[in-house]
């Protein structure tokens, strides 16, 4: 099925920012990308329900790929309004295993439980990316993952559960894999960028063709 985000109208109250670069997100991940490429912009978080409307776009049977790159033009459009002219870039993942999609865990009894639901198994991470100026969308970009989780021993997700703590939340599916997470895995096959939540590489040559990088 086609999911199509509403259209939003721009307030007219929004300040002027034609040329800017607004980042549509809190994840520290996706800012330290942009920041380690040299990009300059904004970050300002989309006050956004992520759950629920996933929810509802699995229950109107949209696929993992229609889903993410749903949430990640609405959070985009969202943050337009207050940013008049400004390149909004919006950003989601979904992780699918056997049919199941993961949120974020909510503790580390949720992380415990995901890990272990994963412990063994191939899982797909879909990564949206959107670009989004005055309420319409520009470019989009959506990659596919392919992901294997080695056997995990109880005692090895204790070792990681304590390590990592509370940032276990963060993560859907509780790991990063930059960090202590990549000692979950045995195979990778995707694109690392997008991995990490965000399709970097294809999103600065969109950013280069728009003057909003140097080239």
């Amino acid at each position: 099925m086609s999911v199509t985000a509403p259209t939003a109208e721009v307030d007219p109250a929004a300040r002027p920012a034609r040329g800017a670069l607004v980042l549509a997100s809190a994840s520290r991940v996706r800012r330290t990308l942009l920041e380690n490429a040299g990009v300059v912009f904004e970050s300002e978080a989309a006050a956004i329900d992520e759950e629920e409307l996933r929810r509802g776009l699995k229950a109107a049977s949209a696929d993992t790929g229609e889903a993410a790159t749903t949430l990640a033009e609405l959070k985009a459009r969202k943050v337009s309004l207050r940013h008049r002219g400004a390149l909004v870039i919006g950003a989601d993942q979904i992780l699918e295993c056997s049919g199941r999609w993961f949120d974020k865990p909510k503790g580390l009894a949720d992380a415990r439980a995901d890990l272990e639901a994963l412990s063994g198994r191939e899982h797909m991470l879909v990564s949206a990316t959107v670009v989004v100026r005055d309420g319409a969308r520009l470019w989009h970009r959506l990659d596919r993952a392919r992901l294997t989780m080695r056997p995990l021993s109880s005692a090895f997700i204790e070792f990681y559960l304590a390590a990592v703590g509370a940032r276990a939340s963060e993560w859907v599916g509780a790991y990063q894999l930059e960090g202590l997470g990549a000692q979950l895995f045995e195979r990778i096959e995707g694109d690392y960028f997008a991995i990490l939540g965000l399709s970097l590489l294809p999103l600065l040559d969109f950013l280069r063709r728009h003057g909003a990088v140097p080239t």
